[in-house]
């Protein structure tokens, strides 16, 4: 479970921004993790939350995730087009015909190739 091992090197981070700013606690932790890093975002937070505990500084941190919606170009037009995921109870089928996109939205055709969304940013913290 590589979400653990991202997570503690998350919380190494925030620690050493707690240092650096001379913060005795950390209260927000805000992330983006794109659509295709391959983190577990469920995994990844259940990490953080018990990772969190074993500092004081970030013990009571309130970790906020974003991940945005797949971003896809089309090889055929090259025309860029931001194609969400089914969500969660919405029938795949409703999305393109399925949990992938199927045709850009553009030209009709199916070579689309992802763009981006491998990432995991730590967009802001704040401390007291």
């Amino acid at each position: 479970m590589h979400e653990l091992s991202l997570a503690q090197s998350l919380l190494d981070q925030l620690l050493d921004l707690a240092r650096e700013h001379r913060a005795e606690r950390i209260t927000r932790v805000a992330v983006t993790i794109g659509p295709f890093s391959g983190i577990v975002r469920d995994s990844f937070e259940f990490g953080f939350n018990i990772l969190k505990d074993s500092q004081p500084p970030t013990s009571s941190a309130v970790l906020e995730v974003e991940t945005p919606d797949p971003v896809y170009i089309c090889l055929d037009c090259n025309k860029i087009s931001v194609i969400p995921f089914a969500q969660p109870g919405q029938s795949a089928e409703l999305v393109l015909g399925g949990p992938y996109p199927k045709k850009c939205p553009w030209c009709c055709l199916n070579r689309l190739s992802p763009k981006g969304g491998t990432e995991l940013i730590l967009n802001q913290v704040e401390m007291e």
